[in-house]
């Protein structure tokens, strides 16, 4: 059964509040508008996943909002998952893994480095850096969220916000 996995990165954060906790950080205007255009993008290639689950962190949490409105995915299928924040790359693949097989797209949003760490196991051409509003897409040939890997990888793609 093929799956599309969705990694993706917030959008750039602001740093205008000194003092701010960093969970607490909010996308920058320039994070709102990119993370608006690469739900867009994604839409317009019909790329739009099923259920979203986002860190806790207000940067990842308002980028996965943001396309969760774009796209039409209801509230519903979108989870805030605590272990998404300051997650290595195997609390990343946990949180994957627990995820209903029923569910055929499934995006993760989170932070750097684990991100781009995790989107590098499944690349052929590894990514130095995913960029804020980065997206790696991964089309998979698996029956559940617990049996991936770049072995089950059938197709990748990559975008970001200022890759025209």
């Amino acid at each position: 059964m093929e799956r599309k996995l969705f990694i993706i990165r917030h959008g750039k954060s602001s740093w205008d509040h000194e003092g701010l906790e960093d969970i607490d950080r909010p996308l920058a205007t320039r994070g709102i508008r990119n993370a608006g255009e690469m739900a867009e993008r994604l839409q317009a290639l019909n790329m739009v996943p099923e259920l979203l689950l986002s860190s806790p962190a207000s940067r990842a949490r308002n980028t996965a909002l943001i396309m969760s409105k774009s796209w039409g995915v209801g509230t519903e299928n979108l989870q805030i998952t605590d272990a998404l924040y300051m997650a290595y790359q195997s609390d990343i693949e946990e949180v994957v893994a627990s995820v209903s097989e029923a569910f055929r797209s499934l995006a993760v949003f989170g932070h750097n480095p684990s991100f781009t760490t995790y989107a590098n196991s499944f690349l052929e051409l590894p990514l130095d850096n995913l960029p804020t509003a980065g997206v790696v897409i991964v089309t998979l040939e698996s029956e559940n969220w617990r049996e991936i890997g770049r072995k089950y990888v059938k197709e990748t793609y990559v975008d970001y916000p200022k890759r025209k």
